[in-house]
């Protein structure tokens, strides 16, 4: 469950980063550990993401056996449904295994809202 609050400035675009430098998860081919950094970056609408709960979420992984690519998929799909942000960025930059070191990225832009103009 990641928890959300408020955003006290909807009518403004700003970015939120958080980089977790401690991500941790199980190669469901070998069962060894992999460990990376996870950035979350996102231009709120009328919610931000609460970071206690966004800590615990990131736990989740731990023990989990995942690819890298479905892993930042799903956190990018988890963040975006909690949150509605307008914009959201999600990189996981994945530590040296076997001689290679792979980076992903999955981005989600909000459709763009049309504005109902009464008529005359």
């Amino acid at each position: 469950m990641i928890d959300v609050f408020q955003n006290k400035y909807p009518g403004r675009d700003y970015e939120i980063t958080h980089i977790n430098p401690e991500y941790t998860s199980v190669c469901p081919m070998t069962g060894l550990p992999d460990f990376g950094t996870i950035e979350v970056h996102y231009v709120p609408d009328k919610l931000c993401i609460e970071l206690k709960s966004l800590k615990y979420y990131f736990l989740e992984y731990r023990n989990r056996g995942i690819f890298f690519e479905t892993a930042v998929n799903q956190i990018l799909d988890d963040l975006v449904a909690a949150c509605k942000p307008r914009r959201m960025q999600v990189t996981g930059r994945f530590h040296t295994r076997g001689g290679i070191h792979s980076v992903v990225t999955a981005e989600y832009i909000a459709p763009k809202r049309t504005s109902r103009k009464a008529k005359r």
